[in-house]
Formats: structure tokens, sequence, C-alpha cells
């Protein structure tokens, strides 16, 4: 399972021969205007964001794998959200670099053979009633857990509209409590 599943891995961090998605969403970042010290150091990663991938990395390392692998299949409609957003980004975002979204074309393919190979597994291995009910409590997990990320990105560019800022709390500009005992 693991030699299957190498090539997702490959994906992500790259190789000699492909640069992989993590570089790639990295030039998406530069192309929207931000800096790789910025993108590496989180600045405008939202809590919010965060705390849902942190919620999924952790039900991934603590589910057994292949309920772990059925959270996945929400990728089965990747390829054409992929599209659509293509679409969009070139339409509302023309000021954005074309190289720049090479993140989002590599999807349209990769998550198709992501989600086809994910749903093979789930329907192998997850071979018992119990089993198949984690699987779709699993599922069910990875859309809420997308559905935060959603809500807290809506939530923190409508601030912004309202005027608020999306700066958060540092060292640098929390007016020296941060010496104060934690919470």
């Amino acid at each position: 399972m693991r030699r299957a599943w190498i090539h997702r891995i490959l994906d992500h961090d790259g190789n000699a021969e492909n640069e992989g998605g993590i570089e790639a969403w990295l030039r998406l970042g530069e192309a929207c205007g931000l800096s790789r010290r910025e993108l590496g150091e989180d600045r405008h990663l939202q809590p919010g964001v965060r705390f849902a991938v942190d919620a999924y990395v952790n039900f991934a390392r603590a589910h057994p794998w292949p309920v772990a692998i059925a959270s996945s299949l929400t990728e089965l409609f990747a390829p054409d959200l992929m599209k659509t957003r293509l679409a969009a980004f070139e339409k509302f975002y023309p000021w954005i670099d074309a190289q720049g979204l090479d993140y989002f074309r590599r999807r349209t393919t990769q998550a198709k053979r992501d989600s086809n190979e994910a749903l093979a597994i789930t329907l192998e291995y997850c071979n018992t009633p119990e089993l198949q009910r984690e699987a779709v409590r699993a599922l069910e997990f990875k859309c809420d857990v997308l559905w935060s990320i959603l809500d807290a990105i809506h939530h923190a560019y409508a601030d912004l509209k309202e005027g608020r800022s999306l700066v958060r709390p540092s060292k640098e500009n929390f007016g020296g409590l941060e010496t104060a005992a934690p919470c």
C-alpha cells in the first residue's frame, strides 16, 4: 500500500523531475503578491484554517489508514471544482501570473487519479459494516473541515470588508502583553 501511495507524496513534495505541489502553491502565493517569507511564516494564515487543518491531520493519524483514506473522497468532486476555480481566477483576477495557477491545473488530473485510487482502497478495505460506517463518518468529518476552512476565510474577509484588520496579535503588535501570564 505504501508503494501504491508514494506518488501522492511525490506529487506534493516533488522530486528531480517534478517541482511538486508545495512549490506550485508557493508560486501561486507569489503570483498573488505574497513573498515566500510571508508564506513560510504563515503570516496570513487564519487561526480557524490552521485549527481545521490540524484537526484533519490529527484525525488521519488517529484512525485506521483505510478510514483516513476514505476521508479524502471529497476529491471525487475536485477535478470539476479545480476547472471552475481556474476559470474564476482567470476571469476575476487577471493580474495573477498564469504560471501561478499551475497548482490548480495539476490538480485537475491528479485529483481524478487520487480520488479513483482512494475510492478503490475504501471499497476494498472498508469491508465490514463498522469500517463502512467509519468511512462515511470520516467523509462527513472532512466535509466539516472544509466548511470550517471556508467559514474562517469568509469571516476574516468579511471583517476586512467592514474595515477591520486581518492582523493577528504578535510580539510586535500585542502591546507588550507577551510577558503576561498565559491564558
